[in-house]
């Protein structure tokens, strides 16, 4: 299949969280299973996007869009996302992307968010139609790009190369919908009929989110547990109604790692590699590495767990500032990496200075770092409100540290409880709580503190995790199947021919 991508951020080129990791990860492992894949994204400035970032090509295609009454236009550049043969388009505008943030700054969303996404999403589909790209599927990502099933549907399908492609939009966060005041329909260009409760109107306001979910002929969220989740009034975040019209095209897949980034045993930002086979020696040469770093005392008997997060309340950082004291009676260790709100980010410098040796909090993010954490912790933090998929529990399983989590999204599909069954048959991966309360999530930071100190049962939990299939290339297959389900709600069927055109690309 020819696939086309469409996200407001993919790595290394630009990254404010999960989003830009899934997008390019996806991307390659689509491209390494024989599919013809385009990924389109925004040229922002914005966030630096790190190290190893390809070289920028202009193609000479530039891009029309209508915005309301004006006409506004990009260039189109190019460029080859390393390691793969993904093609990537960064449509370059400027006035819309020439920011110091990709979505907003100093704590506040951009005022023109709405039209900067309108014109990406309209751009997206004059890039396709320019280069005749023709794509089977245009796969969609959040509420940034909710407007192109809609456009597709309503007036691209009739356009070649659109006659048969199809749409489906994921959903990575319910949280962040796009949601604008009514004017702003305006700026989409279609007509005021479908500024209805049933489409693309959500109680008085025009909502992106919503209008991908209704438009998009197969929706997908990311774990199989949040796709039932957001069908629900706790999670649905005021769209549950919409998405429980939408079940029989709703599909949760759960995201892979990129196991060439995260790996334990080519880690180039780690002291030692290691594997499960090497475990005891490489882990505790990085766990003595991070101590050191973070201005920890280097004791290899205490359990030192990590967090890298946003530091907001759906992170739990709530839970952890209320049982930090009960945990610190504990010989215990912490390393939190990161920045968010203020009062959290207060609450862990204040509790590092209060507990020297013990507590270590850097505000910021830095990536050598967080691999760091990620190998040398004993275990990791992710007591999250909600959590639609997560990577860092993940990435731990990965590097044999053991998260201990809370029982919602893609950590209850990720992550198998400890208890005496998943102990006896070599199942246990980590800790799991139901009760979103800081008593739950202390009751079983305490129980994997007890765990620590059984070194071959801690060992054999850590090891099961590490030899899970957290790949990407087992998500891809599912998409695939969600692909063809899209293919067939548009009455598409490849003939045999096009089938081995398709395998030879």
């Amino acid at each position: 299949m020819r696939v086309v991508l469409a996200s407001s951020e993919a790595v290394p080129f630009s990254k404010t969280g999960g989003l830009a990791d899934v997008a390019t990860a996806l991307a390659k492992s689509l491209d390494e299973r024989g599919h013809d894949v385009w990924l389109i994204i925004p040229h922002h400035r914005g966030i630096p996007a790190g190290k190893d970032v390809p070289a920028l090509e202009a193609t000479g295609t530039t891009v029309e869009v209508k915005i309301a009454a004006k006409n506004v236009t990009g260039n189109v550049l190019r460029a080859k996302l390393p390691g793969s043969g993904v093609t990537v388009l960064l449509i370059d505008q400027p006035i819309y992307f020439d920011r110091t943030g990709l979505y907003g700054e100093n704590g506040k969303d951009f005022q023109d968010n709405c039209e900067r996404f309108v014109f990406f999403s309209r751009a997206v589909l004059e890039t396709a139609r320019v280069l005749e790209i023709a794509p089977d599927v245009i796969h969609c990502n959040d509420w940034q790009t909710g407007l192109i099933p809609a456009l597709l549907q309503v007036e691209y399908s009739r356009l070649p190369p659109f006659h048969q492609t199809a749409c489906v939009f994921t959903i990575h966060n319910m949280a962040f919908q796009g949601r604008f005041w009514h004017w702003d329909m305006l700026l989409t260009g279609l007509d005021w009929k479908y500024f209805n409760w049933r489409q693309m109107e959500y109680y008085g306001h025009l909502n992106l989110l919503k209008t991908g979910i209704v438009f998009a002929d197969q929706v997908t969220t990311v774990s199989p547990t949040y796709a039932k989740e957001i069908q629900t009034p706790e999670f649905g975040c005021g769209l549950d109604g919409v998405l429980r019209l939408r079940r029989a095209d709703l599909a949760g897949i759960l995201n892979g790692v990129d196991t060439d980034v995260w790996n334990p045993q080519t880690d180039a930002a780690l002291r030692r590699n290691y594997s499960a086979d090497t475990f005891d020696d490489g882990k505790s040469a990085c766990k003595e590495d991070l101590q050191r770093n973070v201005g920890l005392a280097v004791r290899r008997d205490a359990p030192l767990f990590g967090m890298i997060s946003r530091m907001t309340s759906q992170k739990g950082l709530d839970l952890i500032r209320d049982s930090a004291d009960r945990l610190l009676r504990h010989d215990v260790q912490f390393s939190f990496l990161g920045t968010g709100d203020e009062e959290f980010e207060e609450f862990l410098k204040d509790l590092a200075a209060r507990h020297p040796n013990r507590v270590s909090a850097t505000i910021g993010f830095d990536e050598n770092l967080a691999h760091r954490i990620e190998a040398g912790a004993d275990g990791y933090l992710m007591p999250s409100r909600f959590e639609p998929c997560g990577l860092n529990q993940m990435y731990s399983l990965r590097y044999g540290t053991v998260p201990v989590v809370r029982s919602v999204g893609g950590l209850a599909d990720s992550v198998v409880d400890t208890t005496d069954e998943t102990l006896a048959d070599r199942r246990a991966t980590g800790f799991r709580f139901d009760d979103y309360s800081s008593i739950a999530f202390a009751e079983r930071v305490e129980r994997a503190v007890k765990l620590f100190h059984d070194k071959e049962t801690w060992k054999q939990v850590a090891r099961t995790g590490m030899q899970q299939d957290l790949s990407w290339n087992r998500s891809a297959a599912e998409y695939e199947t969600v692909y063809r389900k899209a293919l067939d709600k548009i009455g598409y069927r490849r003939t045999e021919s096009r089938m081995q055109t398709a395998n030879g690309r």
